[in-house]
């Protein structure tokens, strides 16, 4: 999009931005020079601690206002530098002509009230509404945001809404006062591919309508090169390029943008072996969670969250499981390691784990280990990495002092881990070396079966495909199998042999990968790899 003989919408000139704590400052944002013009879309792209989020966080000075800094630059709107106004000014502004979607609406929308009070509070406020006219406003923009029948969900909390739908909350709180300027940091990080889709085809639709201009913060470069007109690129707190998205993508002049470029997990899965035996079966594993109503609490129902599931594990292979949220993966695994009660057979190396006791199944558990989504509240804030990897061998006695000491230097070479930091604490690693700490914990105890729950969900691409190279070296080195589960198709393609899909708690297809990828047999797959590739 050409904007040569426009006015820009927004202008950000020379912006630097600083956070002091105690004695150290931090340079978050050095210099950082932009233009945003109204109907564009412009993609503010880098990885975690690039500096986008205190960016665009800065435009109407969200941050912190004891730790911040506000070094050199402006922060133009309508002839204002926004820097310069005081709070009433802003406040004025906030919402109104400049409105803000967070990365997570769980955290950004308020627990203690209903959705329709969190969003007609900027209606009383910028509109002057009375109750009638807000609640018909508010009822309008759940529509106009494609929540299922609006009218019932005005009572609702945001617990009480899926992912998807309390974005959705957040984007109509959003475009409440139809705003100039509309901010999305990260809007579909947490989202399904398919409600990630949904809900970016909803954004640009409305910037159609509205005229709005959008300044679009997140690390998907699949996302930014559907939707952006422009993308800026941002490392270490500087912008290093800014070009129209199709130039940029198709010839990135910075060193980090090719990088970035070039960061996406690919590579094939480790070597098929068709004669590897079977080392983890199930046979119609069943996961019913009872519906009880009435005083004396009678069952009235069951949520099949896991129905009439079979799987066979190979050795040395990897098992994809894909689904979007509420499909039952994460359910199967608990059922798999026996962390919740299951109804059917769960078959480990001859051992039928549905008719072991706990006492049984204790001894099994070193072969059977899980690398959870978030490494940061899986892994106990009170101890050093090294305690953390080393924890499972003192539970399960293997070795003494000297040769777990050992093991653990051992398996944090092997992920890629400097050993002289095992005394530190999981706050002092990034996202990635978190991760790599909750595989080390479980490539310590050399199990058989390592289950992996969304383990690259929430870092950054280049950190994703560092992580998948890692899992597949591994496996090459060790023989491990791996159950994988994700949402991101992309990431099972580069590791899985097999695939099932699950949906509603049932498997809907299932097959070798390069079938499943190449030749989906349902819908609703097809409807999913289209999501996860079209983006």
């Amino acid at each position: 999009m050409e904007q040569t003989n426009l006015a820009p919408a927004l202008s950000v000139e020379e912006l630097s931005v600083s956070f002091k704590q105690g004695k150290q400052i931090t340079d978050a944002v050095k210099n950082v020079s932009f233009d945003l013009y109204k109907g564009e879309t412009l993609a503010l792209v880098g990885e975690s601690g690039s500096g986008k989020s205190v960016t665009a966080h800065a435009i109407t000075q969200l941050l912190p206002e004891k730790t911040v800094s506000y070094n050199s630059g402006s922060v133009n709107f309508n002839d204002k530098d926004l820097l310069k106004l005081n709070d009433q000014a802003l406040r004025e502004i906030r919402g109104n002509k400049i409105a803000m979607i967070f990365q997570e609406p769980m955290t950004a929308l308020n627990p203690l009230h209903t959705v329709e009070k969190q969003i007609r509070e900027s209606l009383f406020l910028h509109q002057n509404m009375n109750a009638q006219q807000a609640r018909t406003r508010t009822i309008e923009l759940l529509e106009l945001v494609g929540l299922p029948d609006p009218a019932s969900r005005l009572k609702s909390y945001p617990h009480e809404l899926s992912g998807g739908q309390r974005q959705r909350v957040m984007i109509a709180m959003a475009l409440a006062n139809e705003p100039d300027i509309l901010i999305a940091d990260e809007p579909t990080t947490a989202l399904d591919v398919t409600i990630q889709k949904q809900v970016l085809n909803l954004i640009k639709e409305l910037q159609e309508k509205l005229g709005m201009a959008i300044l679009l913060i997140t690390h998907d470069l699949g996302v930014v090169k559907r939707y952006a007109d422009r993308v800026a690129v941002m490392t270490q707190g500087e912008l290093v390029e800014t070009n129209q998205t199709e130039s940029l993508f198709n010839s990135p002049q910075h060193e980090y943008t090719q990088k970035l470029l070039n960061a996406e997990p690919k590579g094939l899965p480790t070597e098929l072996d068709e004669n590897a035996e079977a080392i983890l079966t199930t046979e119609q594993l069943k996961v019913w969670f009872p519906i009880k109503r009435g005083v004396f609490k009678h069952t009235v129902g069951h949520i099949k969250a896991v129905n009439d599931i079979n799987i066979r594990l190979l050795r040395g292979h990897t098992l994809g499981v894909v689904g979007e949220s509420g499909s039952g993966k994460t359910t199967l695994v608990q059922a798999l390691l026996k962390l919740c009660h299951s109804e059917g057979g769960i078959v480990f190396r001859k051992h039928d784990l549905g008719r072991m006791s706990r006492r049984q199944i204790r001894p099994l558990r070193r072969q059977l280990q899980i690398v959870f989504q978030d490494p940061f509240s899986s892994l106990s804030p009170r101890m050093s990495i090294g305690e953390i990897i080393g924890e499972g061998l003192e539970i399960h006695k293997i070795g003494d002092q000297e040769s777990q000491s050992k093991a653990i230097i051992n398996a944090m070479e092997e992920v890629g881990l400097d050993p002289s930091t095992r005394h530190r604490y999981p706050h002092e690693f990034s996202g990635g070396q978190r991760q790599r700490i909750a595989i080390a914990r479980a490539l310590v105890l050399q199990p058989e079966v390592i289950i992996l729950d969304e383990p690259t969900s929430a870092l950054d691409r280049s950190v994703q495909a560092q992580v998948v190279d890692l899992l597949r070296s591994l496996q090459e080195k060790h023989g491990f199998s791996y159950i994988f589960i994700s949402h991101d198709l992309k990431v099972v393609k580069a590791l899985a042999h097999d695939v099932i899909v699950l949906r509603g708690g049932e498997v809907v297809e299932s097959g070798h990968a390069s079938e499943v990828y190449g030749n989906p047999q349902t819908e609703y797959t097809k409807e999913l790899i289209s999501a996860a590739f079209d983006l």
